[in-house]
């Protein structure tokens, strides 16, 4: 079901990203907001995919192509719904070639794809996928190392975004002007400020408990207040309205009380 305990980015963790790369924190920011709007996580734990039938074709030599078309295919493309329509595509393609399947997706806050997951510091993509679906800090480890692995952290230091795009997301990345969004996001979060990772967990935690606080992105808008005061009434908190240690310990408890399943 790949679905885990979907812990939320730390400081700890995008803290030591930036470390070990020696990139500021914007530069990051930027490529997390292009890739996946800056949330690793669909509202049911699992993580965010996007399955490629081209690169499926490949990774099984077309074997596949007669037999389903829309999961194995050499043309790019056929993508269809964002969320939960992913991992139908997956699924079906996981029948044909597990592992396959698994390197043919797109994985967490940078999209990392399975076949890239020796590059981006794992034993295999069963490895990866496993601690993507563990938290965020570990989707963004494997950002880190695809780009430490390919020495594209010197673009993002010198903010060449068309390199970086390039490389991170192949010759076509002009088709989705990879490299202006990129330059637009890094602008904004250099001006600041950040967005907040105790907000951010918060909202995302909200909505693993099925609840809106709107777009998962460290700004406490009307929508995430309005949600906190609902929790907070709910689970017989002071309602503040507020963020505060108790409210984020009870958020995170309410969280895993909704269980795991095995990946």
């Amino acid at each position: 079901m790949f679905e885990g305990a979907a812990k939320p980015l730390s400081e700890a963790g995008i803290s030591e990203a930036a470390s070990n790369i020696g990139v500021g924190l914007p530069a990051l920011w930027a490529v997390m907001t292009v890739e996946t709007k800056g949330c690793g996580f669909y509202a049911d734990r699992r993580p965010q995919i996007l399955f490629e039938r081209h690169i499926f074709h490949r990774r099984t030599n077309g074997k596949f192509d007669a037999l389903n078309p829309g999961i194995s295919n050499k043309v790019a493309g056929g993508y269809g719904a964002n969320g939960a329509f992913q991992y139908e595509r997956l699924a079906e393609a996981i029948a044909l070639d597990r592992k396959a399947a698994l390197e043919s997706s797109s994985w967490g806050l940078g999209q990392v794809m399975g076949f890239n997951s020796v590059d981006a510091g794992f034993s295999d993509v069963e490895a990866m996928v496993s601690a993507m679906c563990d938290s965020e800090d570990a989707q963004l480890y494997a950002m880190i190392g695809f780009v430490t692995k390919n020495d594209l952290a010197k673009y993002l230091k010198k903010s060449d975004w068309a390199k970086f795009a390039y490389f991170y997301n192949g010759s076509d990345f002009q088709k989705n002007s990879y490299d202006t969004k990129l330059a637009t996001a890094f602008a904004r979060y250099s001006v600041g400020p950040l967005p907040s990772l105790m907000v951010r967990a918060a909202q995302l935690y909200l909505t693993f408990l099925d609840r809106n606080p709107g777009a998962v992105d460290g700004w406490f808008g009307q929508k995430t207040q309005k949600q906190i005061i609902k929790f907070q009434k709910e689970a017989g908190l002071e309602t503040t309205g507020q963020l505060d240690p108790v409210t984020i310990a009870s958020l995170e408890k309410a969280t895993l009380s909704l269980g795991q399943l095995p990946v």
